[in-house]
């Protein structure tokens, strides 16, 4: 949980922010997130950078909106539950930056503003600290240590060194050296456009001829499963007119027409609908 001003007292945060006292942000739903968020964000830009009322306000925020981190998080799961915290505090640090950089003024939703800044920080994490093969963390660290002795021997021999060498500078068995060196192979990648065949020849496939092309629509298929319960649990009506307006493509003219409703109130109704929605695929699974 992350520190609030300082222990601001409610009694103040009201009285000289002009801003309601959360006691626990981040337990507040998506949607009331969202509108609380709007006027956060218009009072803090009022407020004294460095003051306990700012620090209360930018808190705030951040906790609120820390369902957008774990949403974002999702598409990482794969990862392993060991970087999950790790996922988890850079997005945080997106988020953060999302909050500092975002102005009222701008003609889009906060939650549209965070996510690039947030999802940004997650795949930064992993191109500047992941291996491209995992392997466990003893070679890692042995990896390191390889490449310690190998600049050290290298000065000293005035040439590099041998399995060996680095086996009796290390004190450990030749096997391990041998076994850290091919670990270290997993740190980077070739590219996949290097020819497969032999080298120089020109024509040839890459190793990208050989892997088949991501399907554009697998994105999709996160978005679908969160949301299929959520229809679920729909009534008639709003069934109807979703199937109507996404299924049928129909107008809302032509929706109101067929169910006897004026174009403004099928508008009020698939507004709220579709904003019911997107708060459900925001709440942290």
């Amino acid at each position: 949980m992350i520190e609030r001003s300082g222990g601001l007292p409610a009694t103040r945060a009201l009285q000289e922010t002009g801003l309601p006292w959360i006691e626990n942000a981040g337990k507040v739903a998506p949607k009331d997130a969202r509108e609380l968020s709007k006027l956060f964000f218009d009072r803090l830009q009022s407020l004294e950078e460095g003051t306990a009322e700012y620090s209360y306000a930018r808190s705030t925020l951040i906790e609120m909106n820390m369902c957008l981190v774990h949403f974002a998080a999702r598409r990482f799961r794969g990862r392993g539950s060991e970087e999950q915290e790790d996922i988890l505090q850079v997005g945080t640090i997106g988020l953060i930056k999302a909050i500092d950089r975002f102005d009222l003024s701008r003609e889009v939703e906060f939650t549209t503003f965070a996510v690039p800044y947030i999802v940004g920080e997650m795949k930064r994490f992993f191109r500047d600290t992941s291996w491209a093969v995992h392997v466990p963390r003893r070679l890692q660290e042995l990896r390191v240590e390889l490449a310690k002795a190998r600049d050290h021997l290298t000065t000293v021999l005035d040439a590099p060194p041998t399995v060996a060498e680095l086996a009796a500078y290390l004190e450990i068995g030749e096997e391990q050296v041998i076994e850290g060196m091919v670990a270290a192979n997993g740190y980077t990648a070739g590219s996949l456009d290097l020819p497969a065949g032999d080298e120089g020849d020109e024509g040839g496939h890459s190793y990208a001829d050989t892997i088949g092309a991501c399907d554009p629509a697998m994105e999709k298929v996160e978005d679908i499963r969160a949301l299929a319960p959520m229809l679920d649990d729909l009534d008639e009506r709003e069934r109807v007119l979703l199937e109507m307006r996404f299924g049928q493509e129909m107008t809302q003219a032509q929706i109101g027409a067929e169910l006897g409703l004026s174009q403004m109130h099928v508008s009020r109704l698939l507004s709220r609908l579709l904003t019911r929605l997107r708060a459900g695929m925001l709440t942290e699974a």
